[in-house]
């Protein structure tokens, strides 16, 4: 890299970094060759969208990225109502914990749980997860539930340390001055190994308040110890513009809309109440073959 970096500033006549003993450091001309090689990057992801929007507008394929928890136990059991109303278009779902730059064509759309920084994309705020404590009644049947913050920090926990969760940042908040040590029997960084765990009764972990139509042996804890994300989707302008996407848009804010599901409300719904105010197909049949039990 450093001898095309030199061989560049014999052929422009111009120096682009100093070096020196503290490291290297940019010129105010390799600032500029560098927002110009940022606009040129610009311009062509923009003729790449513009290409793909002259194909046929509702077949193709639309590439999605979100967290590895939303996407396997929200999203991919529900995107068989996309894929029924539009046959012809293809569906990249990707779930992985890193945060998707979709003004660098990492994808069409993305959904995030923390504000992504990037100033040239369209953000929508879907709303709002709110994670607490969980066990399974093979858990408490042996250990007990707790019920307060002080009963917790005598159990023990099971946690998921991913990207966009600060993780690490939660456990000193619910427990200030607490080794994960003294608490923590496993950690994990996917949400799915997060879950089988717990649900199979290795400790007690936490999971959004929806975990309740997973089905299976999870009871929602009583400890008052609660944390709320929100939940982003991001665009490209002209991504948006590409009608596949802007239908894949539309699904996605209605896949998450507080009105109809009442854990992606603003304010903190305990799974209890949630039959007080949800309307649709019973919870448990949200996620068939999800539960402990049906794995009998």
């Amino acid at each position: 890299m450093r001898r095309r970096i030199d061989d560049f500033e014999r052929q422009t006549g111009t120096t682009l970094f100093t070096r020196d003993v503290h490291g290297t450091h940019l010129t105010d001309e390799g600032a500029l060759v560098v927002s110009a090689v940022e606009r040129m990057e610009a311009a062509t992801f923009d003729v790449l969208r513009a290409s793909d929007s002259m194909a046929n507008a509702l077949s193709g394929e639309v590439r999605v990225a979100v967290t590895e928890g939303l996407g396997t136990f929200w999203l991919a059991p529900r995107l068989v109502e996309f894929q029924q109303a539009y046959p012809k278009i293809l569906v990249d779902l990707h779930c992985a914990m890193r945060s998707a730059d979709v003004s660098r064509h990492e994808a069409d759309v993305a959904i995030h749980l923390s504000r992504p920084s990037a100033l040239d994309i369209k953000l929508v705020r879907l709303g709002r997860m709110h994670l607490m404590f969980w066990a399974s009644e093979k858990y408490i049947e042996k250990h007990g539930a707790p019920r307060t913050a002080a009963e917790l920090i005598k159990h023990r926990l099971v946690l998921q340390f991913a990207d966009q969760l600060a993780a690490k940042e939660s456990f000193e908040s619910f427990f200030p001055g607490v080794s994960e040590r003294d608490l923590l029997v496993m950690k994990t960084n996917v949400s799915s190994a997060n879950y089988w765990a717990v649900a199979n009764g290795a400790g007690i972990g936490v999971f959004p308040s929806y975990a309740i139509a997973l089905g299976g042996k999870l009871i929602p804890l009583e400890v008052e110890l609660n944390r709320p994300l929100d939940i982003w989707l991001s665009y490209h302008p002209g991504s948006g513009r590409i009608p596949r996407v802007r239908h894949m848009i539309d699904w996605l804010i209605e896949a998450f809309s507080p009105a109809r599901f009442p854990w992606f409300k603003e304010e903190f719904v305990h799974p209890h109440e949630f039959k007080d105010s949800y309307m649709g197909e019973p919870l448990t049949q949200l996620f068939g073959g999800f539960s402990t039990e049906e794995q009998r």
